[in-house]
């Protein structure tokens, strides 16, 4: 996949994961295949030949590495910060809270500082290691989400009325 292609497709998923994250959002049966997107993106992110700089092996391997902890602490971070409830039918909601948009500027930032850490290593960075963290972020965020709605029990006498359960 061509570079400009690849860049296209991060801004765009993360474009809509933060437009959808910030609105209220039903948990419905199509949405327990959370896990879907994030596999896609990862396995396009396995794909990629430049994943470790082969110049830089060591380096780019930490980068890496790191790079992945920074997505699976963002979407942890994410899905635990995100609002929970039920409405009295019994539907589950979820919804970006403040706190979220903390996460993510904390992990733009660490991003940001990685990215740096690599050009003053001289790793040359391509999309496939942004890919894999966000494909991390995502499935984390997703799981979170997932277990955190299993255990919800519907507001009473609030028909269709948001419920605060959670964060």
């Amino acid at each position: 996949m061509p570079e400009l292609a690849r860049a296209v497709l991060i801004a765009a998923v993360v474009v809509i994961v933060l437009v959808r994250q910030f609105r209220p959002q039903k948990i419905t049966e199509d949405a327990r295949r959370w896990w879907v997107v994030p596999v896609v993106l990862g396995f396009l992110a396995l794909r990629e030949p430049g994943l470790i700089n082969h110049d830089h092996r060591v380096a780019a391997a930490a980068l890496l590495v790191v790079e992945i902890l920074v997505g699976v602490a963002t979407g942890a971070g994410w899905g635990w910060t995100s609002r929970v409830w039920t409405d009295g039918s019994g539907a589950v909601w979820a919804q970006g809270a403040k706190a979220t948009a903390l996460v993510w500027a904390g992990a733009l930032v660490c991003r940001a500082v990685l990215a740096g850490v690599g050009a003053l290593a001289g790793v040359p960075q391509g999309s496939g290691p942004l890919m894999l963290s966000l494909a991390a972020s995502l499935l984390l965020r997703g799981g979170v989400v997932m277990m955190r709605a299993r255990g919800l029990e519907p507001v009473p006498g609030a028909a269709g009325a948001r419920g605060t359960v959670g964060r």
